[in-house]
């Protein structure tokens, strides 16, 4: 999981990296243009705990709190994403398929993640897992 969540933060920088440089666009809509942007705060923050999380690692106690965190706000981007699309009835699988993945690949980590710390606690192991 830590190295999907790695692709999957680089990608997203990289998605925004090649949006500033105008490699990458919604098009020529205004509307569209200010929506995509007005997530750029959401999506760097995910960006940013996701990637000290997972290079503190272990050697921090608070590494699982940073995963656990950019995980839920990159899936809250991809649903937000996903939603707007269905208002509007756009349905390009170029859209859906990264926001279908930002919102579900943090639900399945998260899922992972609240069943390995469940397990540690019953037989009383420190949950170190991820």
């Amino acid at each position: 999981m830590k190295k999907l969540m790695l692709v999957t933060d680089l990608g997203f920088l990289g998605y925004w990296v090649a949006t500033a440089l105008g490699l990458i666009s919604v098009g020529a809509d205004e509307f569209l243009q200010q929506w995509n942007w007005s997530f750029l705060g959401l999506d760097a923050a995910a960006i940013g705990l996701g990637l000290v999380g997972l290079a503190l690692g272990r050697r921090s106690a608070s590494s699982m709190l940073l995963i656990v965190v950019s995980l839920s706000l990159t899936s809250a981007a991809g649903l937000m994403a996903l939603n707007f699309y269905v208002i509007r009835g756009e349905y390009s699988l170029m859209w859906w398929i990264p926001n279908l993945w930002l919102f579900a690949f943090p639900v399945v980590a998260l899922v992972g993640i609240i069943r390995a710390s469940a397990s540690a606690e019953i037989v009383g192991v420190p949950h170190k897992s991820f």
